[in-house]
């Protein structure tokens, strides 16, 4: 469904992603693992074509030069190139890191913004599923997303990619800043996303244990390489990600 091949990603001499290459398959959910600045936000920036607006922008201005090399293809389409609006058009669509809803509009607002790609039918039902797996915005439809818990605004955040209706949905870092109680309840809507609406699922984190048991496959990321990867079963097993991520041998 969706592959990426020998990612780079260049700011000046600066390797941020170096020959990262991953899949993801129809109704997989994809694990990428790693600390902070270890490269897991460039890549999911350049797997959703942020990466090329931010190329474009600091070329315009005169400031950082930025080399994206590889290849991308999604549901057999060379997707390299194509711009993030255009990938969301096409089932690609990212949450971000650190949720980046619009504080001054309500719950609701936020959604609908989220739907605009959507078909009016598509957009009611899709409505109704995100109410259904995150109750808690139901009572705050009308509050305004500056004024929601972190918590709550993960569920928003979420909320408004799915109504963007995703058919490769992109997590960057969604239990940033919660307790573990919400990591591990927002890990299980993770997982009932993907066997209730079939969606591919791609999350980005570094806090692996509420994550790890949900994955189908998983990647460890340290200083832009995908220096280990295999099953959840494998990475588990594995003495080093254990340790790492486990705090076990």
């Amino acid at each position: 469904m969706f592959e990426a091949r020998g990612l780079m990603v260049f700011y000046e001499n600066m390797l941020a992603l170096n020959n990262v290459s991953l899949s993801c398959g129809e109704g997989q959910i994809v694990g990428v693992f790693g600390a902070n600045s270890a490269g897991k936000s460039t890549l999911m920036y350049t797997l959703a074509g942020i990466m090329l607006d931010i190329q474009k922008k600091e070329a315009m201005a005169g400031g950082e030069r930025i080399t994206i090399r590889g290849a991308l293809s999604f549901l057999g389409r060379d997707v390299m190139q194509l711009k993030p609006a255009k990938r969301a058009e096409a089932g690609i669509v990212l949450c971000p890191e650190r949720r980046r809803i619009f504080p001054e509009s309500s719950v609701m607002e936020n959604l609908r913004i989220g739907g605009y790609l959507a078909k009016p039918k598509e957009a009611t039902e899709t409505l109704d599923y995100v109410m259904t797996i995150f109750p808690a915005l139901v009572k705050l439809e009308n509050r305004l997303g500056g004024f929601l818990s972190g918590g709550e605004q993960q569920m928003l955040a979420i909320g408004r990619a799915l109504m963007a209706q995703p058919r490769l949905l992109l997590l960057d870092e969604p239990l940033l800043g919660l307790s573990p109680a919400i990591q591990y309840w927002l890990a299980k809507s993770i997982l009932d996303i993907r066997n209730q609406r079939g969606t591919s699922i791609i999350v980005a984190e570094q806090y692996a244990r509420p994550i790890m048991p949900i994955i189908d496959y998983g990647y460890i990321l340290e200083n832009g390489s995908a220096v280990v990867e295999g099953t959840k079963e494998e990475l588990l097993d594995n003495p080093d990600v254990k340790a790492a991520y486990f705090g076990t041998n």
